[in-house]
């Protein structure tokens, strides 16, 4: 994942392969956001914007960290239904080879499941810095925080349903509930994508013709 080719990885998603698919493409983008993040964020430095500088540094640093991470959650996905496909294939003639595949595909839905939580939860912490970004962001980029908030978003509802088509193979019920939660909040985080996108759609109405920097 992290030396391929773009090109290559869209092949890959195109072709008839159980991996990569639905939850690897949220990953992708959770870690595009948090580079327009990022991106948008080292364009906000200089004398101008020097009462910011913390904020800004926090900003840099909160989203290299989920984009870095985002490509461990994308190769982890990958890894996890590799997994989920491996124990469908284990032995069942015997009751005993029967309880163990079920339990062994049990654990690896909950991998899987908790790939795509985890991508959630990290959308989150975009969408938190994409709110602090939007007030002081050099206007020239501000488009790039609603982009940002969107491929947020469009990673969270992604994995929401890489979460949910885990579900009904995950009996444990704290796990289970645990999960659900998770995926509950998904909704939330669009209403904060959202007011971000309508806050820059806002300024760029305001700004007219972009001035130089």
């Amino acid at each position: 994942m992290r030396h391929d080719t773009i090109s290559a990885f869209l092949a890959s998603l195109a072709d008839r392969v159980p991996a990569p698919g639905g939850g690897a493409t949220a990953a992708l983008h959770l870690g595009q956001s948090a580079a327009l993040v990022a991106m948008v964020a080292r364009y906000t430095t200089g004398d101008r914007y020097a009462e910011h500088s913390a904020l800004i540094e926090r900003v840099c640093t909160g989203a290299d960290t989920v984009r870095e991470r985002a490509l461990e959650l994308a190769e982890d996905d990958m890894a996890a239904f590799g997994s989920v496909i491996d124990t469908y294939t284990l032995p069942k003639s015997t009751d005993a080879e029967i309880a163990a595949r079920s339990a062994a595909i049990e654990n690896a839905l909950v991998s899987a499941a908790r790939v795509p939580a985890e991508v959630i939860n990290a959308a989150w912490v975009v969408v938190a810095l994409a709110e602090e970004l939007v007030s002081v962001a050099n206007r020239n980029v501000a488009s790039d925080v609603a982009a940002a908030a969107e491929a947020a978003r469009a990673a969270a509802t992604t994995a929401r349903v890489n979460v949910e088509i885990n579900l009904p193979g995950i009996t444990d019920a704290n796990i289970r509930q645990s999960l659900v939660d998770t995926a509950a909040t998904v909704d939330a985080l669009t209403d904060r994508a959202d007011a971000v996108t309508a806050r820059v759609r806002k300024q760029l109405n305001l700004v007219g013709t972009p001035s130089s920097e």
